[in-house]
């Protein structure tokens, strides 16, 4: 499996930055290629997008939730991935937002994608769209402050 980890500040406190992130549904409004997140209850998710201008559908679940501190995930069907995005407090109106993410390159074109940096730069992308996103607004569109235990 491949991993990659991104970071960047956001001029926004932790509790906005959080907020917005556990906003699914509104991943499509900054993540690069991501057509559509439907939250099925507070633990699943149902991703649609395009991958190497294929579509691509699959679920996750969200293995670990802190409100404030971050944000565990893996999918459990399609292609493998998991990850967390982690937030930490820079003072009262700054936040470190960093991404980490395994996944599993899929076919040849993903594979030659992922040998010439694609999905780091897209991720950095998506962070960089999110700080816009959330900067802009200076409010989240909404916000879930409920916990998910990691369970083994």
């Amino acid at each position: 499996m491949e991993s990659v980890t991104k970071s960047i500040n956001v001029n926004v406190p932790v509790r906005v930055a959080y907020d917005q992130w556990t906003q699914f549904e509104e991943f499509p409004k900054f993540m690069e290629g991501v057509e559509e997140v439907r939250q099925l209850d507070d633990k699943r998710l149902h991703w649609r997008a395009k991958i190497g201008g294929k579509e691509a559908e699959w679920n996750a679940t969200i293995t670990e939730q802190v409100p404030d501190r971050r944000i565990a995930w893996s999918s459990t069907d399609g292609a493998p991935n998991d990850g967390v995005v982690a937030f930490r407090s820079l003072g009262a109106d700054s936040t470190e937002v960093t991404l980490q993410m395994g996944y599993e390159p899929q076919g040849a074109t993903e594979k030659i994608g992922n040998s010439l940096g694609m999905v780091d730069r897209q991720i950095e992308g998506d962070l960089r769209r999110f700080k816009e996103f959330i900067e802009q607004r200076g409010f989240p569109t909404g916000g879930w402050r409920g916990t998910v235990e990691e369970h083994p």
